[in-house]
Parts: C-alpha cells; sequence; structure tokens
C-alpha cells in the first residue's frame, strides 16, 4: 500500500531543506486528505529570476511547470490532445520550487536511457551537494509518456486512486524537449512518489506539450546542476 512506505514521523511533518528551495503543501495530503485546493498562487512569488518549479493545479485539474521564470498550464482537451498555456494566474495543490540563475553541464553517459537510470546517475553524482535541489535536462527523447491529471469537479479524494480519476496519458516520439526534475532522498510523498527520489515535467521545445513525466527512452540529453 502507498501508505505504508512512509513512516509515521514523516507522515506527521516536512523534513526540513534549505531556504533556496521551497515545498508548499504535500503530495500525501492532496491524495489521502483531499486537500486540493490552492497551497500557492504563483502569482504571488515574488522572485521570477531564474524561477524553476512544479506541481499539479489546484483541484488536479493540470499540470504546472515553472521554467526559467515562464510559468507553464497545461490541461487536458482530449484523449489525444492538450493545451499548454503560458500563466502565473493559477495555483498548485502542492509545489516545490527554487530560484537557479547558474547551472554546471554535467555529462550523462550515453547507456542511461530511462527514468531509474537517471535517478541512480543523479544520486552517485551530487552526494557532496546539498540536497533537495532543481535540475534540468536538454536535448532529444526517442520516446516519453507523460501525463495531465484531469480530476473531474467536485471530486472527493481519499485515496491515489481516487486522486487518478480522470488522468490522461500522452505519448510523444522523436521530440526535442526541455525536461524540470527536483531531488530529494527526504521528500517522498512530499513531492515525489513513495517509490522515487525524483518529480520530473517534461515539456516539448515548441512549448505545446507539457506533462508530468511517466516513461522515458533519451536519445541525446545534456544534464544541468545547479551551481550553489
Amino acid at each position: 500500500m502507498f501508505q505504508s512506505c512512509f513512516d509515521s514521523k514523516q507522515s506527521q511533518q516536512n523534513p526540513e531543506t534549505y531556504d533556496d528551495v521551497q515545498i508548499v503543501g504535500a503530495m500525501r495530503d492532496a491524495m489521502f486528505k483531499g486537500e486540493l485546493t490552492s497551497k500557492i498562487d504563483l502569482d504571488t512569488i515574488s522572485n521570477k529570476n531564474g524561477l524553476y518549479g512544479l506541481g499539479p493545479q489546484s483541484q488536479m485539474t493540470g499540470e504546472l511547470l515553472v521554467m526559467d521564470g515562464k510559468s507553464y498550464v497545461s490541461q487536458v482537451v482530449t484523449d489525444s490532445t492538450m493545451r499548454v498555456l503560458e500563466t502565473y494566474e493559477t495555483g498548485a495543490t502542492f509545489f516545490v520550487y527554487a530560484n537557479v540563475e547558474e547551472w554546471k553541464e554535467v555529462n550523462l553517459p550515453s547507456e542511461i536511457k530511462n527514468v531509474k537510470e537517471l535517478e541512480f546517475f543523479i544520486d552517485s553524482v551530487s552526494q557532496n551537494q546539498k540536497r533537495p535541489f532543481a535540475f534540468k535536462l536538454s536535448g532529444k527523447v526517442e520516446s516519453a509518456t507523460i501525463h495531465i491529471q484531469n480530476l473531474p469537479p467536485g471530486s472527493k479524494v481519499s485515496s491515489p486512486a481516487e486522486a487518478h480519476v480522470g488522468q490522461v496519458k500522452y505519448g510523444l516520439g522523436n521530440e526535442d524537449v526541455d525536461i524540470l526534475g527536483f531531488f530529494s532522498t527526504e521528500h517522498k510523498t512530499v513531492f515525489t512518489h513513495h517509490d522515487s527520489f525524483m518529480h520530473l515535467h517534461l515539456i516539448t521545445k515548441d512549448r505545446s506539450k507539457m506533462g508530468h513525466l511517466d516513461k522515458v527512452r533519451f536519445q541525446d540529453m545534456t544534464l544541468y546542476l545547479p551551481v550553489k
């Protein structure tokens, strides 16, 4: 069970974090307590210089991504189409964000092809880096699956299954993309799922498709870690 994957101490409070990574709300509060209202209005974030952030839209009706100060909202139109809007006039059920103005390029070995391999690699190269932290990737994916939350109006949520009602998955192939991620070994069910150290959102270079990244086959990617 999802809920058994984190201990009672963690369920009572969020782990401490650094001032340069801000966490508002928690994934578990949305999924188990039905707290779907906006925990932060994005237009209230004052410092948008080098701003990066991600989370689900309030009421779980879309996905949010802030990439280098530009804010995007994706929402389901049909099972095969979506809309992506550039706007700060939205709120998040939970949200993690940071201001990063300087990045260092890290060589991503060609044998790293999927999310789990990426997670292991980032963990190994960031042992001496303070955590949690934002990171990004840019390049081409051979294939990817992203999803957008699309909870029907008036829905009541008390479990992950109920939170995912209406969710739509979209497949991508041979796309040039940017990916934003946040990495932490201490924030499972806060801003990462119970079985991952990462939360990732993908947006295509033309900004026409965006969502939570579920699966990927990397083709030619460059990894960037923040300079602190």
